[in-house]
């Protein structure tokens, strides 16, 4: 059976005008800022004016990724539309796609198949522009340090420890480490420097946790560039750079108010990395969605040890979120995978694989039912490969933990084969919680590092390079010892060795990086060789994505 590409699917939606959604979301006219016919701005001032008592708050995580896929963005949408088909007042909350991934690897992240937000092709490109802002808010940063060095360094920077890098939204491993400034004295200090990718700027996580204009400028005056001679920590403050980058942000900050393929609200906003940042769209966002909304569906990054950890750790706490419900997106190809099967055998039944790989769903289960505490529901994203035999191993080995299995065939059928999965949803948002973090925030640096990595890795604990030894007694005595951490660290394993897959054991991590991201208000520990600016792949999905001389776009996915 050939099916629909999911741009192709997407293309034929006949999109309701934005004020319609804008109305089923209980959005007033006054709050609505058109960028067309499909795309709009809400005004933040919504929070404050329009009172009422907030939905429930759904997340949805997954396993750790695979080549085979997972599907969590989809499955996300589409519990959104199932909860609507089931007659439940529901905003979904999601993240921007970066450039990087829709040009590189990953591609799109507007869901696929009937389980998508439109219009996909501006969801995926420009947008509204937010991405842009974030990028040139983080590089007039850069330039009026570099400015303010060559004007005569009135705060006696010290060149060798600026810790300000500059950004571009595009996966470019050319720009990871550069010497700047060179040419002579008119055209600045040369020194070492380097790009990171925008989704990994501190600013991306600056405006996905600011509650307003002023908490915004708060935030971005904070921020750490640099430190001077005697060791003192340099702020954006310090170079009267916080007004014009608020300024530059204060269009991005209001979330995109767009569609599902079936007029579901769906808050788009933000959209920080998981492995590398904290992986969650903006919390401007998820409260204007959990305000309209009875329940409000957001999902965090990559397997829950990154995403759901720091949804839970960072987000909930610095937001003071409480989440009704967790949903586990996983696939029978995806654990066929992790328990050491071909990636080109996982269409052929394969139950000694499945038990093998089943360990690293069962142990994303036990850290959100026992570490956080929160009730659970494991979705399995249906393929037409999958066998009743398989299907039936995985909901029996999640029903010995006390966890139902819902099926999601929502690529396929949309909002119908979602309806499972949201009665379920509905069910759990009535059990009572006792939501708890994996750590206490004004534990030690090396203790609450420890606790992520033996609670939800599971490893038996954390080595130090020099530097990051350092690094924690420094951070420490300048007073940043007593805020949350973002662990920087591949997505593929619960490790930071990206090859042990599974649930492995016996391992430590390894922390060689701990930098302030005091706008922010986290920690981020770099571990094992994660890196902040992406390269794209010997072929490129770039290579792919075409476009008409009516303007339609082809080849995205």
């Amino acid at each position: 059976m050939a099916y629909l590409s999911d741009i192709e699917i997407a293309q034929a939606c006949e999109m309701k005008p934005i004020q319609q959604i804008a109305e089923v979301a209980g959005v007033d006219e006054e709050y609505l800022e058109l960028y067309g016919k499909y795309k709009a701005k809400i005004d933040y001032r919504i929070l404050k004016e329009k009172p009422g008592k907030d939905g429930k708050l759904i997340l949805v995580t997954a396993i750790n990724p695979t080549a085979a896929g997972e599907g969590k963005t989809t499955t996300t949408i589409g519990l959104a539309d199932g909860l609507k088909a089931i007659g439940k007042n529901v905003i979904v909350a999601l993240r921007e796609p970066s450039l990087g991934p829709v040009f590189g690897v990953k591609g799109g992240a507007a869901g696929g198949g009937h389980a998508q937000v439109v219009p996909m092709e501006d969801i995926n490109l420009h947008f509204t522009g937010d991405f842009h802002a974030i990028g040139a808010a983080n590089n007039l940063l850069a330039a009026m340090l570099d400015n303010h060095i060559h004007q005569g360094n009135s705060l006696n920077i010290d060149t060798r420890k600026i810790v300000w890098r500059r950004a571009v939204d595009m996966n470019d491993r050319q720009l990871r480490n550069i010497v700047d400034g060179l040419g002579g004295r008119s055209n600045g200090f040369p020194r070492e420097d380097g790009f990171d990718i925008t989704v990994a700027s501190e600013i991306m996580a600056v405006l996905c946790l600011a509650s307003d204009i002023p908490d915004l400028k708060a935030r971005l005056a904070r921020v750490v560039v640099a430190y001077d001679r005697s060791g003192k920590p340099v702020t954006a403050h310090d170079l009267k750079a916080e007004g014009a980058m608020t300024a530059l942000l204060k269009d991005a900050l209001k979330p995109n108010l767009v569609q599902t393929l079936e007029g579901t609200p769906a808050f788009i906003h933000g959209g920080p990395f998981a492995n590398i940042a904290h992986g969650c769209n903006s919390v401007m966002a998820t409260k204007i969605a959990m305000r309209l909304g009875d329940y409000a569906v957001t999902e965090a990054g990559f397997g829950a040890d990154l995403g759901a950890e720091k949804f839970l750790d960072i987000k909930c706490r610095l937001a003071g979120l409480r989440p009704s419900a967790v949903v586990i997106v996983a696939t029978v190809r995806a654990l066929k995978l992790h328990g050491g099967a071909a990636k080109d055998t996982l269409s052929t039944e394969n139950l000694e694989a499945l038990e093998k790989g089943l360990p690293n769903l069962l142990q994303h289960i036990s850290n959100i039912k026992n570490v956080y505490k929160l009730p659970c529901v494991v979705a399995i994203n249906a393929f037409v490969t999958d066998t009743k035999a398989e299907l039936e191993l995985v909901e029996n080995k999640c029903r010995e933990l006390g966890i139902n299995v819902a099926l999601s065939e929502v690529w396929e059928k949309g909002s119908e084969g979602g309806k499972a999965l949201a009665e379920e949803v509905v069910r759990l948002c009535e059990e009572p919680n006792d939501f708890s973090f994996s750590y206490d925030t004004e534990d030690t640096i090396e203790n609450k590092l420890n606790a992520i990595a033996t609670k939800i890795y599971h490893a038996d604990g954390v080595d130090y390079t020099p530097a990051a030894k350092r690094q924690a007694k420094e951070l420490t005595e300048l007073g940043y010892g007593n805020l949350p951490i973002c662990v920087a660290k591949t997505q593929y394993s619960f490790s930071d060795n990206a090859s042990l897959l599974g649930a492995p054991k016996n391992f430590r991590i390894t922390v060689r990086n701990i930098k302030i991201s005091a706008g922010a208000g986290f920690l981020v520990a770099l571990t094992g060789d994660i890196m902040t600016m992406p390269g794209l792949p010997k072929v490129p999905a770039a290579e792919k994505i075409d476009v008409d001389e009516n303007g339609r776009i082809s080849g995205l996915f």
